[in-house]
């Protein structure tokens, strides 16, 4: 299992890291994520920027825990974003297919970030 724990926290980092890291690489791919009324820009910063500390945070012991626990937050705050994708005539993921895969792999990443803050 520590193993098992080990390389799930190497992905999630990675994941989250490069996640972030495409924020500002590619801005123009997540402002249909983002609801008209709020400052698209100013909301991508932020969240790739968030995404980044998270993940590198968890190449630190010192701080797996918190960054596990933020990592969940955040997902939890992208449920209701995916969903309502999932309701657009044109999900901005790019098809209604991936739009529903996308909501069972958001539960699927709450629970291994919820395994990483349990066992670090």
């Amino acid at each position: 299992m520590d193993t098992l724990l080990l390389v799930l926290k190497i992905i999630f980092g990675l994941f989250f890291t490069y996640a972030g890291v495409m924020h500002f690489i590619k801005p123009q791919f997540f402002k249909h994520f983002i609801p008209n009324f709020l400052p698209k820009l100013a909301v991508n910063y932020i969240f790739g920027g968030i995404e980044i500390v998270l993940g590198v945070a968890l190449f630190f012991s010192q701080i797996i825990k918190e960054a596990a626990a933020g990592i969940f937050i955040l997902m939890l705050l992208f449920l209701p974003i995916h969903i309502w994708d999932l309701t657009k005539e044109r999900p901005a993921i790019g098809s209604k297919k991936l739009a529903i895969i996308r909501i069972p792999l958001q539960f699927l990443l709450l629970y291994l970030s919820y395994l990483i803050y349990t066992h670090s």
